[in-house]
């Protein structure tokens, strides 16, 4: 049994709920200090589990749609359903049920209304990244896409409206996000030629993938200057997002053209930095500005 929940955890990437989960709770705290807003466990709970149901169907159904690409990938063959260490019933069933459990959560922010109502359409499109580089060598800012609705949603399910300062997050997820995939996405950029796959660096070439990414995080850093702004946020978080921006722009130092034997750090460990760090210094920041 326990090898199965470890099997589906793996399938899922799970680890990698870190990338858009500390945007979603950055935007709820912020939500939440709002001189009209009360806090609900409820709601903490809701979002908590959306996030992790949601991610878990799209990220599901990615493998499911992907399994015949990643068998014949050297880098994926070795994945879950390419090595038969799971079947596609039980993977399908998964989806499902994690689809489900996504749109039974968001009952859970009733009265409010909003919350429920998109989420059909949010999970919809968070599915259809799987076909997007089927068609698309931008596919990676669908991707991208995707996870910058987390501060959106999370800010309306304490608050049941749309506002600037949580797009502005979702902007700095936009651009982050699709900046760090097109660097992971150079590792396949020969497979993804001669599967007839889309993507930037097939396209373009890694050294021009790589050029993208770069004003990709350029502009995520821009972004998340102007949600320091919007957010009245104050010192300690200007402090913060400097240092984070540097570490931001590490990983283009890391990774060269002709070297990307440490894509792996560049993706993972430092953009996992880059997320906690931005919840953290965001939460120092609210509880400094307002304790007594």
């Amino acid at each position: 049994m326990f090898k199965n929940v470890r099997n589906f955890l793996e399938l899922i990437r799970f680890s990698h709920t870190v990338f858009a989960l500390p945007f979603a709770l950055l935007a709820a705290v912020l939500a939440w200090t709002q001189p009209d807003t009360d806090f609900r466990y409820r709601d903490l709970i809701g979002i908590l589990l959306c996030m992790v149901f949601a991610r878990s169907a799209a990220m599901a159904f990615n493998r499911l749609l992907d399994r015949d690409v990643d068998a014949r990938n050297p880098r994926t063959a070795s994945r879950h359903l390419p090595a038969g260490l799971l079947s596609i019933k039980a993977v399908t069933v998964f989806t499902i049920l994690c689809g489900a459990a996504f749109f039974a959560t968001t009952l859970l922010f009733l009265p409010k209304q909003l919350p429920v109502l998109l989420a059909v359409p949010v999970l919809l499109f968070l599915l259809g990244y799987s076909y997007a580089k089927r068609w698309t060598s931008f596919c990676h800012y669908w991707l991208s896409a995707a996870l910058m609705m987390s501060p959106v949603a999370a800010w309306i399910a304490v608050r049941d409206e749309f506002a600037i300062a949580p797009s502005l997050l979702a902007g700095v997820i936009f651009f982050w996000v699709g900046g760090f995939d097109i660097i992971y996405a150079c590792m396949d950029t020969d497979f993804d030629k001669e599967e007839k796959l889309y993507s930037i660096p097939s396209k373009f070439g890694i050294a021009a993938a790589l050029r993208i990414a770069f004003v990709s995080h350029l502009l995520t850093i821009v972004t998340l200057f102007l949600f320091w702004s919007v957010a009245d946020l104050g010192t300690v978080f200007l402090g913060g997002i400097v240092v984070l921006s540097l570490l931001l722009l590490y990983q283009h130092w890391v990774v060269r053209p002709n070297d990307l034997k440490r894509v792996n750090v560049a993706f993972f460990n430092v953009n996992a930095v880059v997320s906690f760090g931005i919840l953290i210094v965001g939460c120092i920041d609210i509880w400094v500005r307002h304790s007594p």
